[in-house]
């Protein structure tokens, strides 16, 4: 029986018998296998690398899209249409921005738009408040259920279905002056009041919902406290809950009041001769068939609700969002 001595710093046998191989090369997936552990870990150490990773993608896709389509819409609208051919030519000229900006008509127009879109937006949050506020608060949790399918509901349902509905209602002898007869009230017709209707109509979900969020967030004992120190339910509305719910009301107004000022299928469909911006760019668009001057009708909805979002960040208000 033999016994081998191992030399000090040979290597010993392995446990599968083999002898060890000292300074044996790395097997090939070694190195990826090492490499793909470090970002792992890295990530695992890092959530905001893991939110970057995440959303750089889509973001930058759409932040690239976004710029691109906006540069384009403003150099399209620094072409002309040759008079004599009709066709665009792609010579820059100010003219299109000029006479949107500074022909009285097109001055009208936009003011009515920002005006329509400014009702649209009163009367959806006048609506939406109090019945946001008895879905969050006072309902039970079985009603709230159901009241908010109910407001989720039209949702489903196209946007024309919901625009010609209005359109029947509103017709002579429908059901609004019918329902309004043994007042002697009569239907507005198909002019700028029903537009201004329809809209608020169709827009009013995208008011609730922000404002019903807002609602849940506010504790109920803040409202036990107040009225525990003898407040009445309108101040405690007033005081204690409406300046808590102003980021959600800004945010429902943002959906409403964009939204208007976009829009022109509802004008042509219940307005009659009712004209906004989105209806002189359609027409532009289409029949006139003027792709220039629609670009420059198109940035005047863009440039308000800029302004719009500015005066509000200014405020303070989407920062709480």
């Amino acid at each position: 029986m033999s016994i081998q001595l191992s030399q000090p710093g040979a290597p010993g046998p392995l446990p599968g018998g083999g002898p060890a191989q000292s300074g044996a090369p790395a097997r090939h997936g070694d190195v990826p296998r090492a490499r793909t552990s470090a970002l792992s870990g890295f990530l695992y150490r890092s959530p905001r690398a893991r939110l970057a990773g995440l959303l750089t993608a889509p973001a930058g896709w759409l932040v690239l899209v976004y710029i691109a389509a906006l540069a384009a819409l403003l150099i399209t609208a620094l072409w002309s249409v040759d008079s004599f051919t009709g066709k665009v030519s792609q010579a820059w000229t100010l003219d299109n921005i000029k006479q949107a900006v500074l022909d009285p008509v097109y001055q009208g127009i936009a003011l009515r738009t920002v005006w329509i879109a400014v009702l649209v937006t009163v009367i959806d949050a006048v609506v939406a408040i109090p019945l946001a506020f008895f879905i969050a608060k006072v309902a039970t949790a079985r009603w709230q259920r159901l009241l908010l399918a109910a407001v989720l509901m039209p949702l489903w349902a196209s946007y024309l279905v919901k625009a010609y509905a209005w359109r029947n209602v509103l017709a002579e002898g429908g059901l609004l002056e019918w329902l309004g007869a043994p007042l002697g009230l009569n239907s507005p017709g198909y002019s700028e009041t029903a537009v201004v209707l329809t809209l608020a109509y169709i827009w009013l979900p995208y008011m609730i919902l922000p404002i019903h969020a807002g609602f849940e967030k506010v504790p109920d004992n803040l409202l036990e406290a107040s009225g525990d120190l003898g407040a009445k339910p309108w101040a405690t509305l007033r005081l204690v809950v409406m300046p808590l719910l102003v980021p959600s009301v800004i945010a429902g107004t943002i959906f409403t009041f964009s939204l208007t000022l976009g829009d022109y299928i509802t004008a042509q469909i219940v307005g009659g001769k009712t004209q906004m911006l989105g209806t002189v760019v359609y027409s532009n668009v289409g029949a006139a068939n003027n792709l220039p001057f629609a670009s420059a009708i198109s940035l005047i909805p863009i440039v308000i609700i800029m302004i719009y979002l500015l005066v509000v960040r200014r405020t303070g208000a989407l920062d709480e969002l």
